[in-house]
């Protein structure tokens, strides 16, 4: 092999190696979704903005707001105050880690799967359905509610079907047993106090939710009714600016007709120039 080909083949080999290196890091980027909305929410510690790209191994924290993300073509999921989760995706399917708070979420019937995991326990909408659904942590238990449709509950190898019409569905979380009980959650019956609470929190996240849309819509009225100034305030400005012109043009014809006037008088002794 000539030193030549083995200087070419050398940076080659290195570039390869560097792709090899970075691919893992380009596959962790995977996007979740979108931001539709936010207020009081902050992702690795950042401010949450509108439109903002949500990606697989992100955290999020809602503090007193709330945080809208929109996943595929049409699922959405509401993140209401005192929540914390982080995201993850594979090929079809994206996963929500439900650390504390609660979550709502919309999802149509269509290819891909949403899936909220708290501990062991796994939430997915069963295929076939457009559900809507609330997952909250509430007091080291895991409550399960279904508006729309029906949300499949997944532990200890069994599957719950909690359908549209149905009780909340409430079960302890295994942090909820630290005197070396069963590691996996067990059901339970929970209290009205529990349940109202539960009722309480889905209804702050879409009042929340609501208020932020409405506020999106008021800045976007807001910036129409600007844009929409700033032209009648251009247009009236070049119309000012017209009159002006044409006051200038009327100024100078006076004044040359009276200089006209002024010269011809001495041969018309009849001619009066106001």
């Amino acid at each position: 092999m000539s030193s030549k080909g083995f200087r070419l083949r050398v940076p080659l080999f290195l570039l390869l190696v560097g792709l090899v290196a970075i691919a893992p890091a380009f596959a962790g980027s995977a996007v979740i979704g979108s931001v539709a909305g936010s207020m009081n929410a902050t992702v690795g510690g950042q401010m949450l903005v509108p439109n903002a790209t949500i990606f697989s191994g992100d955290s999020l924290q809602v503090k007193d707001g709330v945080a809208i993300v929109a996943v595929g073509k049409a699922s959405r999921m509401v993140f209401g105050r005192d929540t914390a989760v982080s995201f993850l995706r594979d090929a079809n399917e994206v996963t929500v880690l439900l650390g504390r708070g609660n979550v709502s979420l919309f999802h149509p019937d269509e290819p891909g799967t949403l899936r909220v995991k708290a501990g062991e326990v796994s939430i997915v909408p069963a295929a076939g359905f457009k559900t809507l659904g609330e997952i909250a942590m509430l007091n080291g238990s895991l409550v399960v509610t279904t508006k729309e449709g029906m949300l499949l509950v997944e532990h200890d190898g069994q599957t719950v079907k909690v359908a549209k019409g149905s009780k909340p569905y409430m079960l302890s979380a295994p942090a909820a047993n630290p005197q070396g009980g069963p590691s996996g959650p067990h059901v339970s019956g929970g209290t009205a106090l529990q349940v109202a609470a539960f009722g309480g929190s889905v209804a702050s996240v879409i009042t929340s939710a609501i208020a932020v849309s409405r506020a999106g819509d008021a800045n976007t009225a807001a910036g129409n009714a600007n844009s929409n100034a700033a032209a009648a305030l251009s247009a009236a400005q070049a119309a000012a600016s017209s009159a002006s012109t044409a006051a200038s043009t009327a100024a100078g014809a006076a004044a040359g007709v009276s200089s006209l006037c002024n010269n011809l008088s001495p041969f018309f002794p009849g001619l009066t120039c106001d």
